[in-house]
């Protein structure tokens, strides 16, 4: 991974300017988001992973990404990763996690969710710059699903404007 400056304890814009930073390296699609993810040891302060759309290969989210790198910086699938999460672990994601996935891969909030598992507790908190827009599976009820199991979603904001119009770069305009 490329160093990546300090960023503050509790500087939660900072960290979701480096998500939205690794947003922008993902490949504009008319259908998907831009998204990215930067997966943190708050207690550490320390960046365990980051991650966007379309970084690994298939139909890869920034999560996904997240999750899937870190569980091979330790030589393990990402089905294992649930255990290798210290206890502080945390995600800051441009973009709520999604909670269906179209092509039938399994959605980023049960990702999240199943961290749960692990000996520390797994994933506990989720920072999020945007609720995902309605364009490709309607309401998306990611942050309610991870609400209801414990884990605690909060929106960094400030950043908005900015995160929307990544996201959405290389969608069709809507006809008026």
């Amino acid at each position: 991974m490329a160093t990546i400056r300090p960023i503050d304890p509790g500087d939660h814009k900072a960290y979701m300017s480096l998500a939205l930073s690794l947003a922008e390296k993902s490949p504009p699609q008319p259908s998907n988001f831009r998204v990215g993810a930067v997966l943190v040891d708050e207690e550490e302060n320390t960046i365990l992973s980051t991650g966007y759309t379309l970084e690994l290969p298939g139909n890869t989210h920034a999560e996904q990404c997240c999750l899937q790198k870190f569980a091979a910086t330790h030589g393990k699938s990402i089905d294992e990763v649930a255990d290798l999460l210290p206890t502080g672990t945390v995600i800051y994601t441009t973009m709520e996690p999604c909670g269906k996935r179209l092509s039938g891969n399994l959605p980023c909030v049960d990702r999240i969710l199943g961290t749960k598992t692990g000996v520390n507790g797994g994933i506990r908190t989720v920072y999020l710059g945007v609720q995902e827009p309605e364009t490709f599976v309607g309401q998306n009820t990611g942050k309610m699903k991870l609400g209801k199991a414990g884990i605690e979603c909060i929106h960094v904001a400030g950043l908005e404007d900015d995160i929307l119009k990544v996201a959405t770069a290389g969608h069709q305009p809507r006809e008026a």
